[in-house]
């Protein structure tokens, strides 16, 4: 019988190092679903309705094509404790929201909103938001028009089509989130 040696060099695996890179790819069969992978980690996610498109517009429902950095987690505190992440962590607070007029000069930014103004709130009476990373499509330069609030965040319990995000189940953004840094790629396509 063969005895098992082990060298001194072997590392064992670091499941709480930041991954270097995750890939987004489309499901076969169906553009609005497809498949995270990274670290050893493959969860099922939703796309947006429009598929994944190389030439992202505003309203298009598309989730865009290319390599991303995540910029910081924003997650509902009222509803979970402070997640364990790499990624710089700001609670969501009811006035937060996203600008998607391409119109505006903070088009593509956080906002704060008064409570009768309009606008795309970060506080949802669903759970989709209760965990968002934000991304940095279309960030240097802002482009108006080229889309906007494009984010990892929770899916519906039927993985619906989003307006052009990644969603995924909690447990799998929970763990993601373990591995995620400000230096891990975010491959889409």
């Amino acid at each position: 019988m063969k005895k098992l040696v082990i060298s001194n060099n072997y590392k064992k695996p670091a499941p709480n190092r930041p991954l270097t890179a995750i890939i987004i790819r489309t499901a076969a069969g169906n553009f609005c679903r497809g498949w995270l992978t990274g670290g050893g980690l493959t969860v099922p996610v939703a796309l947006g309705r429009g598929g994944i498109l190389a030439n992202k517009r505003e309203g298009d429902g598309g989730t865009p094509r290319g390599s991303f950095r995540p910029r910081q987690l924003w997650w509902r505190a009222d509803r979970h404790g402070r997640p364990r992440t790499f990624l710089a962590v700001r609670p969501i607070k009811p006035e937060d929201a996203w600008c998607e007029d391409p119109a505006d000069r903070h088009y593509n930014r956080p906002l704060r909103l008064t409570a009768d103004s309009g606008g795309d709130r970060l506080t949802r009476a669903d759970h989709l938001y209760d965990f968002i990373v934000e991304i940095d499509h279309n960030t240097r330069p802002r482009i108006a028009g080229r889309g906007s609030a494009v984010f990892l965040h929770l899916a519906r319990e039927n993985f619906a089509p989003t307006a052009g995000c990644v969603s995924m189940t909690k447990p799998a953004m929970l763990h993601l989130l373990r591995r995620l840094s400000p230096k891990t790629r975010i491959v889409i396509g």
